[in-house]
């Protein structure tokens, strides 16, 4: 439970009564009452108002909101500001402006807009950090501590540069060690003075974005700008945490975004929150991934869905409306997921500036007549009557999907073999092909314990860190079964080849060689032949991207390719290690051969789902501590839908009703069941 003041999901969203005269708040409390609303999230972008100069704090105002939210039965989760600086600072300090990828120095404006590694910025968001802790600290209407917002962002500036130094000194100790771990005799860049290195940028090593001509000095840098973000948070951390040690902290994440590593981040969050904003078209099961890896942050502990819109987004190229019963039912998806709060950006639509256009539960009309309204007060006041039930279970799943943001990095830096290679496209491809069957799966960390899964899935496993290759051994060893793919087990942290022959270190426990690999225009196929039938699996499958040409050392060959010079040579491979058994999928196969494929894996180790799957049907079920079970059955296609439920029996949360044998759900909708 995120806070016990509140035992319930939560429910609400951002919200900023600073922005419209004070009447209006008057009509949002009433509105709140009848749309269940119990949480408002409040300050998050209001540095400016609360510090006017340099000396003076006044909250005054944010004292008549928080005491007007309470009074009126909401809680209140506290942000801090930070997101966007205030001019006067700006134009006093200049070193808290960045400097972008092309070396241009930022004027005042927007948001995210304060260098990391700048002074003031740090000495001043502590300071306001741990004035409103003081402040605050023994208000009844205080849930939970949310700092800053959606981290994210580089900065290529002198201070930054400096920052990345003292950071390669910390991490390297000696220029000799740095030289050879970047491997700087390539293209004389060996660096004989700390000052030497400068940040890679356009100016430098990256000419275009995610290309670099020097992938260890771009890959460090990606290190030290996520580790140089996370220590501004900390300070404010620990600045919260002296006034209030039995508060949660948290920050808004944004699920797969790619400039910080969130496994680290992690590790200093109390809870994990996250704002969700997929488009009409985002493939279901990608948001799914999404919310299960955010779960799978902090090891399946319930997480915080911090926002997502009631309607509409206004930053996309096209921000279609959410059609009538999407809301609902993405919001039950987040909860499928083990996400503990519903909250939403924003509670009431904002009159001027760029996120006017953003969808709200108070739209500009004013009042409470409204489709997207009558939706949410719908949703407040099933939540009022369901969420004690679900509140603090987890999801058991015994298949772990091993996802890595250094790894990304590192594959998407990369100078060959493919500019169509996508870490997150290759990770998703597994995912959906479980997700297709209603099994569920954890996205894990390469510092997860293995042995917690039956099967662990390591897609595009490029980078090996040290030590992982001899866990990954020990894991199949005891009888664990482990898949990989092509293009991985290629380097070491550092982006320095494994020499050897490819998959490098991981070549003991997969029993084959990759000698050479194929890169395919994105018109060209390469078709997968099954030497014999394999459970589901039978014939030929297409399959692209990359193709690796590996040779069998140990490892039975399951399938080969059909055509071009390595006709005949394996694309599916297992090496029977220990107890356990090691795939080897060299090429990127159409989803038929991973669902087959996945489908005869999961069986061999008895993972099941719990009712038949359905296209368009998505299944997930949350487990309480002794084992109490809740079935959630979510309809995202456009027609009634009905779903085979075999032997299991149960009570539908949402309507009262039993349920048993068959159910039929309308589009768009959503059963619980209490089994």
């Amino acid at each position: 439970m995120i806070n016990e003041k509140l035992p319930k999901i939560w429910y609400g969203g951002d919200y900023n009564p600073e922005q419209w005269d004070a009447e209006v708040m008057n009509e949002d409390l009433r509105m709140f009452k009848i749309a269940g609303i119990d949480v408002a999230t409040v300050n998050v972008f209001s540095w400016a108002l609360s510090q006017p100069n340099e000396d003076t704090y006044d909250f005054t105002w944010l004292d008549d909101i928080i005491d007007r939210l309470h009074a009126n039965g909401t809680y209140v989760c506290l942000a801090t500001s930070t997101g966007a600086h205030p001019a006067w600072m700006a134009r006093k300090y200049p070193d808290i402006l960045r400097v972008d990828f092309e070396g241009r120095k930022r004027k005042f404006g927007s948001r995210h807009n304060s260098c990391p590694n700048s002074p003031t910025y740090r000495k001043y968001s502590e300071r306001i950090a741990e004035r409103l802790a003081e402040r605050y600290k023994n208000h009844p209407a205080l849930l939970i501590w949310h700092i800053s917002n959606e981290y994210g962002g580089y900065c290529y500036c002198d201070q930054c540069a400096e920052g990345f130094r003292n950071w390669l000194q910390a991490r390297y100790t000696t220029l000799d060690h740095l030289n050879k771990v970047w491997n700087t005799r390539f293209w004389g860049h060996t660096f004989y003075d700390w000052a030497e290195i400068v940040p890679p940028n356009a100016l430098s090593e990256e000419r275009i974005e995610d290309r670099s001509t020097f992938q260890g000095i771009s890959l460090d840098y990606r290190r030290f700008m996520s580790d140089s973000l996370l220590d501004c948070y900390k300070l404010e951390y620990n600045a919260i945490k002296k006034h209030t040690p039995e508060l949660p902290i948290t920050t808004n994440l944004m699920g797969l975004y790619k400039e910080l590593d969130y496994f680290k981040w992690a590790k200093y969050l109390d809870v994990i929150s996250w704002d969700n904003y997929p488009s009409f078209n985002t493939p279901v099961s990608l948001t799914a991934m999404t919310h299960d890896l955010m779960r799978g942050l902090k090891g399946g502990q319930p997480f915080m869905l911090m926002e997502q819109t009631p309607s509409q987004q206004n930053w996309q190229p096209y921000n279609s409306l959410k059609r009538p019963g999407v809301m609902k039912l993405w919001s039950y998806q987040a909860v499928a997921h083990g996400a503990d709060t519903i909250l939403f950006f924003q509670l009431r639509r904002s009159v001027g500036a760029c996120e006017k256009y953003h969808g709200a539960v108070i739209e500009h009309v004013g009042h409470e007549h409204t489709r997207v309204f009558r939706e949410c007060a719908e949703l407040g006041s099933e939540l009022q009557s369901i969420s004690d039930k679900l509140l603090d279970t987890r999801i058991n799943a015994r298949v772990g999907i091993v996802y890595d943001w250094e790894n990304r990095w590192a594959v998407e830096l990369s100078s060959g073999p493919t500019v169509a290679l996508k870490y997150v496209d290759e990770v998703h491809k597994y995912y959906d092909a479980l997700f297709q069957q209603n099994i569920q799966a954890d996205l894990i960390s390469t510092e997860d314990e293995l042995s917690n899964y039956d099967i662990v899935i390591a897609p595009v496993m490029y980078m090996v860190k040290k030590g992982y290759a001899q866990r990954i051994e020990d894991y199949v060893q005891a009888g664990g079964t482990f898949l990989t793919t092509f293009f991985s087990g290629i380097v070491n942290e550092n982006d320095i080849v494994t020499l050897g022959g490819y998959p490098g270190e991981l070549r003991n426990v997969l029993g084959i060689w990759a000698e050479e690999i194929d890169a395919l225009f994105a018109d060209q196929h390469n078709q997968i032949v099954l030497n014999e039938p394999f459970g589901a699996l039978k014939g030929e499958y297409q399959c692209g991207l990359l193709c690796d040409l590996i040779h069998a050392e140990g490892a039975e060959v399951k399938a080969v390719y059909a055509h071009e010079f390595y006709q005949g040579m394996p694309v599916l491979t297992v090496n029977k290690f220990g107890s356990g058994q090691a795939w080897y999928v060299a090429s990127s196969p159409e989803p038929a051969f991973l669902q087959g494929l996945l489908a005869n894996l999961c069986k061999d180790k008895g993972i099941t789902s719990p009712i038949p799957p359905v296209p368009g049907v998505e299944v997930s079920t949350r487990t309480t501590k002794d084992n109490h079970s809740f079935l959630f059955i979510l309809n995202h296609n456009d027609h009634p839908t009905s779903i085979e439920l075999g032997s299991f029996k149960g009570t539908d949360l949402i309507s009262g009703q039993p349920v048993e044998v068959t159910a039929t759900l309308p589009p768009k909708a959503v059963m619980i069941l209490e089994k």
